[in-house]
């Protein structure tokens, strides 16, 4: 076979280096993919540095991928030959367990993350279980398209698993990579949409991107004055915050549902869930079904997320860009190989 060029890191916090790998024979489930442009996500950054658990290297991360099929193994099903689709978190699952046959794939046991084991798409080509190689609609610009590959359908999720209504009233903690998309998802939903910022400079973003108001993510005066607003309280971000009263703004029988990835312990009370039948839950990236209909969803509304591009040769001054925090508000890299 021939070997597929890529860049890797080489150790915990490198630079991404050229680096080339046999990816063996094609399997009889997979599809070859030729990498056209694939976004930049916080957790390529978590894997590149090491810092959910210490990862094994050479690491080529990538997992919002969009590309062209170039081949297809024996038992591939439903996908031709330039055909172009999308990769997430996952390019694997087992297929038969109850999850899988239930579509939920995105709860297999034995699922496959694209970057975990395996190389991913910062390279000229990617391969995946024919299953997870979603078609992209034609509505939908390829160039920015790969971001809804993990952060679309991240935030999506949590509104088809509990049933958000049009008529809920939905907060989105978090005007960032995820979090502008998931504004943006609320309001084609129907929704009466709040946006939650640490940030003032983000307030006018926020109502750009189709937020209906703002309130501030950590003064205690004006989540206190927000209490008992909201029907569904999204939470994108991994920062520790003032969960008590973000739990109050929550209306009886309101949820908190978290898709960031809070890496430290979290302090809330039990009381005013108790007390006001609340919920609190999380979920990670979604099933393939999921996500087709998220894909779906946003060509019909026009939804894309923000982006920056760079050729994937300047790969490390993309990474360091997201790193810095000035992204607006996903990284994506265009194959140049």
């Amino acid at each position: 076979m021939t070997p597929i060029r890529a860049y890797a890191a080489l150790e915990a916090g490198g630079p991404l280096q050229t680096f080339s790998y046999d990816p063996g024979p094609l399997g009889e489930d997979e599809v070859e993919i030729r990498v056209e442009h694939c976004g930049i996500c916080h957790s390529d950054l978590a894997m590149i540095d090491s810092e959910w658990f210490p990862a094994s290297y050479p690491i080529v991360p990538g997992h919002e991928v969009v590309g062209v099929i170039t081949a297809l193994g024996s038992h591939a099903k439903g996908r031709q030959i330039g055909q172009r689709v999308g990769i997430g978190w996952h390019t694997s699952s087992c297929t038969h367990c109850q999850f899988c046959l239930g579509g939920e794939q995105n709860l297999c046991a034995k699922r496959q993350p694209t970057i975990m084991g395996r190389h991913g798409g910062f390279a000229e080509s990617l391969r995946a279980h024919w299953s997870w190689a979603v078609p992209i609609p034609d509505g939908l610009d390829p160039a920015a398209a790969g971001p809804l590959m993990c952060g679309g359908g991240t935030v999506f999720l949590p509104f088809v698993i509990h049933s958000v209504k049009p008529t809920d009233r939905v907060g989105v903690v978090g005007i960032g990579g995820l979090g502008h998309l998931a504004v943006k998802f609320a309001r084609a939903w129907g929704c009466e949409v709040t946006a939650f910022t640490s940030s003032p400079s983000k307030r006018e973003e926020a109502l750009a991107l189709g937020a209906h108001k703002t309130l501030s993510s950590v003064d205690l005066k004006e989540l206190k004055a927000a209490a008992g607003s909201l029907d569904f309280l999204l939470i994108t971000v991994g920062a520790s915050l003032e969960w008590d009263a973000l739990i109050n703004t929550l209306a009886p029988k309101g949820r908190m549902h978290l898709v960031g990835v809070v890496t430290d312990k979290m302090s809330l009370r039990s009381g005013s869930l108790l007390s006001w039948q609340r919920g609190l839950s999380a979920s990670p990236t979604p099933s393939p079904t999921v996500l087709a209909k998220m894909l779906e969803f946003s060509a019909r509304h026009g939804i894309a997320p923000q982006v920056e591009r760079f050729p994937m040769s300047r790969v490390n001054e993309a990474v360091e860009h997201l790193r810095s925090g000035k992204a607006r508000y996903r990284v994506v890299l265009d194959a140049d190989f």
